[in-house]
């Protein structure tokens, strides 16, 4: 199969996620990638509107389609798949040494990362507990030891759902480390006493200063998902991935939850060069309930050639079942599809919990 690298026209606000992944054969041409905005102060205090409701891509699940997973049972694995749990890939080793201009990220579990990049050390969506609020225990241990990690520089947060925003682990943290959370999140943090807290809407960015000279970048962008926490907050506080920028300008992106559409291309139109993308590929059984909010395997691999990402590293998957597919298909999954498009096999980084890779 040969890899087809042109980016579908960006969608409106709100459009609903095209039904093949695979996107049009003949695309029009892509406009240059627009001017980013000036980076927003660290710490600033915002006012929000009161629901991000309008930008759901999707109708969130109704009455009906509760009842359908309760009456089917539809939302585990089933006993005989559960016998793959010892197999799932866990291999922790040390944190790689790093300089100020190596970009390095080693897997945690679920969508947890540490993140090397601009001589800071950045943890995406930390999650060490082995239990989160209405999901049972993780199948796997943390790939990184809390007391291993190095001074934490930076949190970013893609929504409040307890897999993603975990209490518990981010009291651990000093609370002047800087947090970086989607619009409408800051009053929570700030009530935990965390006093660094930067607020952004989608396509916003701050800044922190990088030891190696210059700053690394923190860029909102959108997600094909939604937020809640509690019974009455159903999307009051927004959902996102991010991208982080070095002053050489290398590049991760890390999705957080989301499902396929038309973000991605939109994404790899602004922020083109994207070395490694962090991308789900778990948590989408059944499709006729998850499709909308989580990619299955195909569809990251699809999400990796819309946004002109050069390598993949899956997540959400092999930590916490949340949902109906065997524990190891996700992992087989990615690969075959990997395979069909045509990539390189080196530049899928499908590494076990607590293993680590540097960009050359």
């Amino acid at each position: 199969m040969t890899e087809r690298t042109e980016n579908p026209a960006p969608a409106p606000l709100g459009a609903p996620a095209p039904l093949d992944p695979l996107g049009p054969l003949d695309a029009p041409d892509v406009p240059p990638a627009p001017v980013l905005p000036a980076p927003r102060p660290v710490g600033e205090r915002r006012t929000w509107p009161r629901s991000f409701v309008d930008r759901l891509t999707d109708p969130l699940p109704g009455i009906r389609s509760m009842a359908r997973i309760v009456r089917e049972g539809s939302m585990r694995p089933t006993p005989e798949s559960l016998r793959e749990i010892p197999l799932l890939p866990h291999e922790p080793g040390p944190l790689p040494r790093v300089g100020a201009d190596t970009v390095a990220v080693t897997w945690a579990g679920h969508a947890s990362w540490v993140v090397r990049i601009g001589g800071l050390t950045v943890l995406t969506d930390p999650v060490w507990s082995r239990r989160i609020l209405g999901t049972p225990a993780r199948v796997t241990p943390v790939g990184v030891p809390w007391e291993d990690l190095p001074p934490v520089d930076a949190v970013v947060i893609s929504h409040n759902h307890y897999d993603h925003l975990d209490l518990p682990t981010l009291k651990r943290l000093p609370r002047d480390t800087p947090l970086f959370v989607p619009a409408g999140l800051g009053a929570w943090c700030r009530r935990r006493r965390f006093t660094t807290v930067t607020e952004l809407d989608w396509w916003e960015a701050a800044e922190l200063p990088s030891p190696g000279g210059g700053t690394v970048r923190f860029d909102f962008v959108p997600a094909h998902h939604w937020s809640r926490r509690g019974l009455a907050d159903t999307c009051r506080s927004l959902w996102g991935g991010w991208v982080l920028t070095d002053r050489h300008g290398q590049r991760v992106y890390f999705a957080g939850d989301t499902g396929y559409g038309h973000w991605f291309a939109e994404i790899g139109r602004r922020y083109p060069g994207i070395d490694l993308a962090l991308l789900p590929i778990g948590a989408y059984a059944p499709r006729w309930m998850l499709r909308p909010v989580h990619t299955d395997p195909e569809e990251a691999v699809a999400a990796c050639r819309d946004l002109g990402a050069k390598r993949m590293a899956p997540m959400h998957w092999a930590t916490f079942l949340l949902s109906a597919e065997p524990p190891l298909e996700p992992l087989t999954r990615v690969r075959v599809a990997w395979a069909a498009a045509g990539r390189p096999r080196e530049d899928l980084w499908d590494l076990p919990i607590g293993a680590s890779k540097v960009l050359d």
